[in-house]
């Protein structure tokens, strides 16, 4: 038995995360540099952590130079590739992600300087969000194919503003998670950020909170009627003496951190799962890696930590 593999059996516990499924659009922002690139890419994911209380859980997934093989861009320019994914079970789901697509795209990424846009899914059905955010021009947009692509072209005052006319969206998983036990807020936190990177590697996929990490975490369900999640108080490390025998917080663990991995489907989920794992596994003070689930409550994505399990699970 080799170093990684004991430590995979000494750190990473026997369970699964519980993701669920979502329908998602995909686009590609460019930009003259990666200043601007960056900005937009803020503000087009900004509030877009949690579909807890924010409109849909959005995140970048892809940044290409725009000229590498398999990073070309329509205009050969630097892009990041962006989704946004609702959750499947809303019964308006179809209307609603196209009123976030509207008005992130149009308030984040036409208002950016320099940016364009173009569609990523060639779907039918699709949004006709081209036409909907050219109507910003006044009447002096025009409909032309540039870049090879069909789209509308806005004048605005920093010159041009060009995108797509279609905007596919498709079937995707939200939910996909791993929980990082550490000795020390430091080596939770360290963990997380190892794992977050290595996600931002896997095509295909997103993190979603503040840094790809999450230090609340949460179950399904409150107390309060009015909530629909709340701390998890069984794993939260300062409720471990109030709690007695519900904590479920391992000795020794002072913090735990999250992190949340959404995608185009359960394997490439599965695969960023993976890496995470393998980029966390040597961090110093790491007590234990796990994932957060509820027995098939939420969602019946499950993507195992375990490969062989998770192999077995999906065979066929």
């Amino acid at each position: 038995m080799n170093d990684r593999t004991e430590l995979r059996r000494r750190l990473v516990d026997d369970t699964y995360a519980e993701g669920f499924r979502s329908i998602y659009a995909e686009v590609l922002i460019t930009a003259r540099d990666r200043k601007w690139l960056d900005h937009c890419c803020h503000a087009v994911t900004g509030h877009a952590s949690s579909t807890i209380l924010c409109d849909c859980e959005a995140g970048v997934s892809q940044i290409f130079d725009g000229v590498s093989p398999g990073q070309e861009t329509p205009d050969g320019r630097i892009g990041a590739v962006v989704q946004f994914h609702v959750p499947r079970f809303r019964k308006d789901r179809v209307e609603h992600l196209e009123k976030v697509l509207l008005a992130r795209l149009s308030q984040n990424v036409l208002t950016c300087p320099t940016t364009r846009l173009f569609n990523r899914l060639d779907t039918d059905p699709y949004y006709k969000l081209g036409r909907k955010i050219a109507f910003f021009g006044d009447g002096h947009q025009t409909r032309e194919v540039r870049y090879g692509v069909p789209g509308w072209v806005i004048p605005t005052l920093g010159g041009e503003f060009f995108l797509s006319r279609r905007f596919g969206f498709q079937d995707g998983v939200m939910g996909g998670n791993l929980w990082f036990l550490g000795a020390t807020e430091e080596a939770a936190l360290e963990a997380a950020e190892r794992a977050a990177l290595a996600v931002d590697q896997c095509p295909d996929t997103i993190t979603t909170f503040p840094g790809g990490v999450a230090a609340s975490a949460s179950k399904a369900g409150s107390s309060y009627k009015f909530l629909i999640a709340s701390t998890f108080a069984e794993y939260c490390p300062t409720l471990k003496e109030k709690l007695g025998e519900k904590s479920r917080v391992p000795d020794g663990v002072v913090s735990i951190q999250e992190i949340i991995i959404n995608g185009r489907d359960l394997n490439s989920i599965y695969h960023a799962t993976q890496a995470a794992i393998e980029a966390a596994l040597p961090t110093p003070n790491l007590v234990r890696i796990s994932a957060g689930n509820y027995g098939g409550r939420l969602g019946k994505s499950f993507i195992y930590l375990n490969p062989e399990k998770h192999a077995a699970a999906n065979a066929g």
